[in-house]
């Protein structure tokens, strides 16, 4: 070990430098704190919130949730970065903007349900004309939708009576008779819509128009809530039900470190790959129905899968190695003509303090010549013994002992040669 150190301990001892400065320009860490806007309490979008938000905690990574009003509180708080991440309704870009905004993807299906009394006969979106409607509060996701949709149909909003109202409230007026027409977007296995599908005084509409709407709309898609779905012993529903879905999709930040990105990535495939009640296996999460950028991030992972690194080790040894590889050509760069400069180094530093030691004994030598008394050459005497002596006390390898032994012999050659001119001048004094 000490004979490594002599050859390669100054390298070494470069490329911790290189290592110490390289770090402090290598790419920052993933945040050690994120804040998800979720959605109203007891909804799909806060129970998928708190979903990620385990994914996370379980990586070590801090999560707050916020309750909101929904996709478009969502929406605003990203953009206003007051939150990294949020469940959003795909189609409302259009209308209130994505700007510094980007999506990991759609997750899952929320569809437009049209629910109507029994008794008012309703087929097909025109007939809502003339009605009172619960269409969602003003700047809602789900009166963004239906407006637009019931516009298409040509059923403008000075056609019906709009009511404010959104998911268990507009549930709860309708079955009471206080709205005709309830239009709301929500899972499937939303406890009110079980309920609104098991009352005998509500339909649900079979929209006929759902393939036209989805091909002239991306975002949405077509799906189908099959027979029985619902409650296969009570037979809910009793026919195939069409509807239209747009999805909810996972919006974050356009600054959000990577890694937090595929961790949500990740999770999202945990929760959402193996089916619902709408959607076959495999269908989510997907970068189709997006109409907000898809981030670089999620581009490359649903190419591509998790990294080399992720797949081999944990979250944080993963993301330190992402992050440090880009240092490892320079580093390589330095290395290598490091490693073979260091025998040549080792080399000049062994003849270097051999060099420095003959300066000594010629001084010395030189010394002991001129000296004019006898305590003068005692003195050079005196101090070339030190000079053999710290001479036999170092350890040079195999190769280089010729050097040394040579030293020391010249050593005791210039003591002799001091002794002798002392012994000199003492017969010449007798």
């Amino acid at each position: 070990m000490k004979q490594f150190l002599r050859f390669y301990g100054a390298p070494i001892a470069i490329v911790l430098l290189g290592l110490l400065v390289a770090f402090l320009f290598m790419a920052p860490p993933p945040p050690k704190k994120v804040v998800i806007a979720g959605g109203a309490a007891g909804g799909a979008y806060a129970a998928t919130a708190e979903s990620y938000a385990k994914a996370l905690r379980e990586q070590g990574v801090e999560v707050e949730i916020l309750t909101t009003a929904g996709s478009v509180d969502n929406l605003a708080k990203i953009k206003a970065k007051q939150a990294d991440i949020g469940i959003i309704q795909t189609g409302l870009a259009a209308d209130f903007g994505s700007e510094g905004v980007r999506s990991l993807g759609a997750a899952f299906y929320e569809p437009l349900w049209v629910f109507h009394r029994a008794d008012a006969a309703t087929v097909e979106l025109q007939d809502i004309a003339g009605r009172r409607v619960a269409i969602g509060p003003e700047g809602s996701g789900v009166r963004a939708l239906a407006t637009l949709l019931l516009t298409e149909a040509g059923v403008t909003p000075d056609t019906y009576t709009a009511s404010p109202l959104a998911g268990q409230a507009a549930a709860t007026a309708l079955k009471a008779g206080e709205v005709d027409v309830a239009l709301v977007v929500s899972g499937p296995t939303t406890n009110w819509i079980a309920d609104l599908i098991a009352d005998r005084n509500v339909a649900l509409l079979s929209m006929r128009e759902a393939h036209a709407l989805a091909r002239r709309h991306p975002y949405l898609d077509e799906v189908t809530l099959y027979r029985g779905v619902i409650d296969l012993a009570a037979i809910l529903p009793k026919d195939d039900v069409t509807l239209i879905a747009p999805a909810a999709q996972i919006a974050v930040r356009e600054d959000l470190h990577p890694a937090i990105q595929s961790l949500l990535i990740e999770a999202a495939f945990r929760e959402h790959a193996g089916g619902s009640l709408l959607a076959d296996p495999g269908r989510f999460p997907t970068a189709e129905l997006s109409d907000i950028a898809i981030s670089e991030e999620a581009q490359r992972y649903y190419k591509n899968g998790p990294s080399f690194l992720r797949r081999i080790f944990p979250y944080s040894v993963a993301n330190f190695f992402e992050r440090a590889w880009v240092l490892a050509i320079p580093l390589i760069t330095l290395l290598i003509p490091l490693i073979r400069a260091a025998p040549p180094l080792y080399r000049w530093r062994i003849r270097r303090k051999i060099y420095v030691w003959y300066n000594n004994l010629r001084e010395l030598e030189a010394a002991g010549r001129a000296a004019e008394t006898a305590e003068d050459r005692t003195e050079v005497r005196a101090k070339l013994a030190d000079l053999q002596a710290e001479t036999g006390n170092v350890e040079v390898p195999v190769s280089y002992t010729d050097d040394l032994y040579r030293l020391r012999a010249h050593i005791r050659f210039v003591a002799e040669l001091v002794d002798k001119l002392s012994a000199q001048e003492r017969h010449a004094r007798i």
